[in-house]
């Protein structure tokens, strides 16, 4: 006897019924699309960050209408846009009574009373994404309160680098919720990368601070150690580290060479001169990023490795492992800041903290240094990768 067709159930040719077929396909499309285009976004305000950071170096003054201005505002644009799309495609599935999966970026989270169904990471990258908006109004009121400004770490320029990182945070929810989907690792991986590009610049902001420790080495190397930690521990497949820090190293090389191109080009195409005697230094936001990483990725991987073959404590690993990374990251941008300063030194936005001849006296405070943050950085990123997995429970079970 052959089973009658209803809706929603199967067709007599065992084939999904009319207007069905492929819904899985294009909903997966959706999911990708969504995800990608916040990274997009990121990657775009990472560019923008580049250039307006080297536009301040190299140039000084600025107005709030700027090219650079232009393309950090046009990412978080991106982004924000993405995320609300994303929010009204979940509140629209979840009011035709299908239920909301949560590797399409991440568990459900009623908003206003319900009115609205938010997967978590495009709620948090909206959320960033609006702030920056509203950060930006605080930016044009700065600029017509002081006209020029020719600083980088005033009180909105942070607002809005907190606001773009927020944002970052969200597509690194996001595609840890579709861990299980190659695509979504793979998202991960560049998502961390991208944050891990703007550590200096969040950093900065405590520069001034009579710390002390540098601020900004601190923060790079704890920055540094916990969002590679946290990808390794969130995704447990081996080279993540490793993948995340050749990741990085494209991003520092395209940052490097993109910034004092754009910088200059468009001063002489608005009629703008470069600062007098301007030294012959490293672009300041790439020369920030860790040049090394990948020795500290290496060293990381192959502790996570050694005490999971060996069964170490799952408690202790991620401290022992940060630490050791840390120690690594804390020496390098030692090395770093002589190679790049010499003479100077610097740490990463700048800071004076040792030229090249002082650099064997720095090394224990940079050992010790290494050590604290980077042992602090492994105990909260195993607890961050906790939360992430959870977000997204049985992503791993899913094999998609």
């Amino acid at each position: 006897m052959s089973v009658p067709a209803g809706p929603g159930g199967p067709s007599p040719s065992g084939r999904p019924p009319s207007g069905t077929a492929g819904v899985a396909g294009v909903a997966g499309v959706a999911d990708v699309a969504g995800a990608y285009t916040v990274l997009a976004g990121t990657l775009l305000s990472t560019a923008g960050l580049g250039w307006d950071v080297q536009w301040h170096i190299e140039v000084g003054p600025d107005t709030f209408f700027t090219l650079p201005h232009l393309i950090l505002y046009s990412g978080s644009a991106v982004a924000g846009i993405a995320g609300l799309v994303m929010v009204l495609r979940a509140t629209f599935a979840q009011r035709a009574g299908r239920p909301a999966d949560p590797a399409a970026g991440g568990g459900p989270v009623r908003v206003l009373g319900g009115t609205f169904t938010a997967p978590l990471g495009y709620l948090v990258a909206g959320t960033g994404a609006a702030s920056f908006l509203l950060y930006g109004l605080f930016d044009l009121w700065w600029h017509s309160l002081y006209g020029f400004d020719a600083v980088l770490d005033s009180p909105p320029h942070v607002a809005l680098f907190v606001s773009i990182s927020l944002t970052m945070v969200g597509g690194v929810i996001v595609f840890s919720a579709a861990r299980a989907r190659l695509w979504g690792r793979i998202g991960l991986v560049a998502g961390i990368a991208v944050l891990m590009t703007f550590t200096p610049i969040i950093t900065s902001a405590f520069r001034r601070l009579p710390l002390p420790v540098d601020p900004g080495l601190a923060g790079t190397v704890f920055f540094a150690v916990c969002f590679v930690l946290l990808g390794a521990i969130t995704l447990r497949r081996p080279r993540v580290a490793l993948s995340i820090a050749v990741v990085l190293g494209v991003l520092q090389l395209f940052l490097w060479s993109f910034s004092p191109w754009a910088t200059r080009v468009y001063a002489d195409h608005v009629g703008l001169p470069l600062r007098d005697n301007l030294p012959d230094m490293a672009p300041q936001l790439p020369a920030g990023i860790p040049m090394f990483m990948l020795a500290a990725a290496l060293v990381i991987e192959g502790l996570l490795r050694l005490g999971r073959g060996r069964g170490w404590s799952a408690r202790r690993l991620p401290q022992l492992a940060g630490a050791a990374g840390g120690v690594v990251v804390s020496l390098s941008m030692l090395v770093q800041a002589s190679m790049l300063r010499p003479g100077a030194g610097g740490g990463p936005m700048g800071r004076a903290t040792t030229s090249a001849t002082a650099v064997p006296a720095a090394v224990p405070a940079a050992v010790l240094l290494g050590l604290v943050c980077g042992a602090l950085a492994g105990y909260l990123a195993a607890r961050f990768a906790v939360l992430l997995r959870l977000n997204a429970p049985a992503a791993d079970q899913e094999g998609r």
